[in-house]
């Protein structure tokens, strides 16, 4: 009893001893608010400038320190109040009276029962210039005026945009782009610029309508980055060929956690532009029937139609499905996956995107918000909205929601990694998915690690569980017990098929962002950013036009229906 009393005490002196830090984290971030002030208040030129790189850095990283300590001091908090109520639920009877002392104390706690440090509280003045610091500027990001008149705007045309059904195949040409980003980490000059642009955000502030610096930017639009999601289509159009719910679900989960290494190719995190109103996408893929896994009976193994490591898909599959009806193409030996996406909200930024192979029967619509915002030494991007897809020979829909993504380490040599929880739901069947991307801990852990389980809902059976990385190696392990490994690194890619640019309408994205593209292969800065603002100044001449004659904006391909955007002749209508 003599030493569960010490314990008792010691535990008392150290919680004690961590409740008081929130009041000297409040003054550390008021010394902080003080330091800031005093680095604005230097003049702009001169031996100590307020654009001096060591304050820049300063301010930058004092924030950075205080969001990270509060976090810890979470934790910490949360520890100690978990093993302070562990230990009064396990004291004697005797010790009734200092029990209920315990409680009394703890009911004093916040309902979570961590008396937690928020951080990063702003005065009633700081949240004003918050949120009217929507158009941050930074040295070396030149605004220049908007195009003369006389140039002419190939915005401003009439020309109307095909639909994907209306595109000409004989046009299309396979992609040669090479998305992949030189991991050449950040330059001083370019280091000073994110600094100065650092110094003006606060922590947990929307970046939605901050101007970036030119050379974060990487050389595709958003569109098409949904677009390379799409770089397995062959495991795309195997779904529907699963013979049971429990395979389809099987099937989409594999495709979907080998669809992200590819949408997010290269190591370094750069941003993909960020797609005008009206902006639009649109691609093909002619896939191999070869290339598709056939039906799988029940005899067969879960790794007998899967290619192994670095095997090749035509290797692994089956002899086709030429006895299906309802999958002869022009080429006959071809499946056909149609592509189109488009910018349909400005404000908030909101993209739709829609597939389809007309074959199979089978087509996902989705829609997404990406919201972003600065956090310290790293910016978040959630991705909020949701997407179906819809097997029609089965008359099942699979509800599937998007990962969040964050860009760490900006000030040295960025990079990507998704986190957070995301479902994929099939009502009809009674099968859903629970998938976790996990983020990378402060200390040790692995970067890029997921884990999956697939499960039926009535019986709460887990039927499939998968771990591993997205970008790297993925293993599924079956309730019977057999296993595969999908390497996501040696995956055939069948390239995208596009329209050259000459021949694309005005507001299909590689026309669009064509300048922009070739000052950005050619590293002059300069150019790509007068590029990108006379982009951007058009489309605010644009917004005030439309609010000047209260006209509303239509898109062209996808229509608002409830909550979401919708494809506007989707298959699931027109069969």
């Amino acid at each position: 009893m003599s030493a569960a009393f010490s314990v008792s005490q010691e535990e008392v002196s150290f919680t004690g001893l961590v409740s008081a830090q929130p009041t000297v984290m409040s003054k550390a971030e008021d010394q902080q608010k003080n330091l800031v002030h005093n680095i604005e208040s230097l003049p702009s030129r001169g031996p100590m400038s307020s654009l001096d790189q060591d304050f820049l850095l300063l301010k930058a990283t004092s924030a950075a320190t205080l969001s990270c300590l509060g976090e810890c001091l979470n934790i910490l908090q949360h520890n100690v109040s978990q093993a302070a109520q562990h230990l009064a639920h396990n004291q004697v009877p005797s010790h009734n009276h200092n029990h209920n002392q315990n409680q009394n104390q703890n009911q004093s706690l916040p309902a979570d029962g961590v008396s937690g440090w928020s951080g990063g509280k702003m005065a009633p003045a700081d949240q004003k210039q918050s949120s009217s610091s929507t158009a941050l500027s930074s040295p070396g990001m030149t605004h220049l005026r908007s195009p003369s008149p006389r140039n002419k705007d190939p915005l401003q045309t009439s020309e109307e945009h095909p639909s994907p059904e209306a595109v000409d195949p004989s046009e299309e040409t396979t992609d040669t782009e090479d998305n992949e980003e030189e991991d050449l980490g950040v330059l001083d000059d370019q280091r000073s610029i994110i600094l100065h642009l650092l110094s003006q955000l606060k922590l947990g502030m929307d970046l939605t309508r901050v101007v970036l610096p030119t050379f974060i930017l990487e050389k595709r639009s958003l569109l098409e980055m949904y677009a390379n999601f799409m770089a397995h289509p062959d495991l795309f159009l195997a779904i529907g060929g699963g013979a049971t719910p429990e395979e389809r679900m099987v099937r989409f989960v594999e495709y979907y956690l080998t669809s992200f290494h590819e949408g997010r190719k290269g190591a370094v995190a750069k941003k993909p532009y960020n797609p005008v109103l009206g902006e639009n996408f649109r691609c093909t893929w002619d896939v191999p029937r070869e290339r598709v896994r056939p039906l799988r009976t029940t005899n067969n193994t879960a790794t007998t139609n899967a290619p192994a490591a670095g095997q090749p898909a035509s290797a692994a599959s089956g002899p086709g499905e030429s006895g299906r009806t309802g999958d002869a193409t022009a080429a006959g030996d071809r499946l056909r996956l149609r592509f189109v996406a488009e910018q349909v909200s400005h404000h908030p930024p909101v993209s739709g995107f829609y597939c389809e192979c007309k074959e199979r029967r089978m087509c996902v619509n989705a829609h997404v918000w990406t919201k972003s915002k600065f956090m310290g030494m790293s910016i978040g991007v959630s991705m909020v909205g949701e997407g179906a897809l819809h097997l029609l020979e089965h008359d099942e829909v699979y509800v599937f929601t998007l990962p969040s993504a964050y860009a760490r380490s900006i000030l040295t040599v960025p990079w990507v990694e998704l986190g957070g929880k995301v479902s994929i739901t099939c009502a009809k069947s009674g099968y859903s998915a629970a998938v976790t991307f996990h983020t990378k801990p402060f200390y040790g852990g692995k970067v890029h690690r997921v884990t999956a389980e697939v499960k039926q809902n009535s019986t709460g059976t887990i039927i499939c569980k998968a771990q591993g990385e997205w970008n790297g190696t993925l293993e599924f392990t079956y309730s019977s017990g057999e296993t595969k490994v999908i390497d996501t690194c040696k995956l055939p890619v069948i390239k995208k098929k596009i329209r050259p640019t000459e021949k694309q309408g005005p507001y299909e994205s590689r026309r669009l962002w064509q300048n922009v593209t070739s000052a950005l292969k050619s590293g002059n800065m300069d150019v790509a950013t007068e590029h990108k603002h006379q982009l951007e100044e058009r489309q605010r001449s644009e917004e005030r036009q439309r609010a000047a004659t209260n006209t509303p904006w239509k898109p062209k391909h996808f229509s608002k229906e409830g909550g979401g955007w919708v494809y506007h002749n989707p298959l699931w209508k027109a069969h």
